[in-house]
């Protein structure tokens, strides 16, 4: 990989990806304005290693069985779609902290690593960085753009927890609370319109 593709090509790519909306970013805003900045962290991690993980996984085989098996895919898509939509209930009915802490609690990091294997704009994320700037699919290749998306992504994502945390006191009025997570939530259906609309 020249130079040049690194810093204009991938870098670029990795950074408007992961602090662009998605379902990652909108459930960090719920997560932050929920249960604050530092309860969030291992789902940051999570979400930045977690991916990290599927870069390197598809890089070192994994996107040739999905070339090879294309129905797999198709039924990730699916599985994806319902997993999300029960994750934007989830969101929606949320309790307010002080009321239902009992009730929930941020992802912890192994969930937000599995999560990244149902996000549909994850995989798009991964397969176009695969594709795009490790084509050959050496070690040294797939290894790069791994570690570039990680090292991008978690600043990135940390912008809407923070963001979601600074809105802590514009809701805690409960009725402000719940106006916000149902608007998550639509947000969080409203970015599987992409993947729906190509199923």
């Amino acid at each position: 990989m020249s130079f040049e593709l690194l810093i204009y090509g991938l870098i670029p790519f990795a950074f408007v990806s992961s602090i662009t909306p998605g379902p990652n970013n909108m459930m960090l805003l719920a997560s932050g304005a929920n249960y604050g900045f530092r309860r969030t962290v291992p789902h940051m991690l999570g979400i930045s290693l977690g991916h990290s993980f599927m870069v390197l996984a598809l890089g070192f085989g994994l996107i040739r069985v999905f070339d090879a098996y294309p129905l797999i895919q198709t039924a990730l898509t699916y599985v994806s779609v319902a997993y999300l939509l029960y994750l934007a209930f989830k969101i929606a009915t949320a309790a307010p902290v002080e009321k239902g802490a009992a009730k929930g609690k941020p992802f912890t990091f192994l969930q937000a690593a599995l999560f990244q294997w149902v996000n549909p704009k994850a995989w798009f994320m991964a397969t176009y960085a695969i594709t795009a700037f490790a084509a050959d699919q050496t070690f040294w290749a797939v290894f790069v753009v791994s570690v570039i998306f990680a090292a991008t992504n978690l600043p990135s994502i940390c912008v809407w927890t923070v963001l979601g945390q600074q809105m802590t006191t514009w809701l805690s009025s409960p009725r402000r609370l719940a106006v916000f997570n149902w608007t998550m939530a639509a947000l969080l259906v409203a970015s599987l319109y992409p993947v729906v609309f190509g199923v």
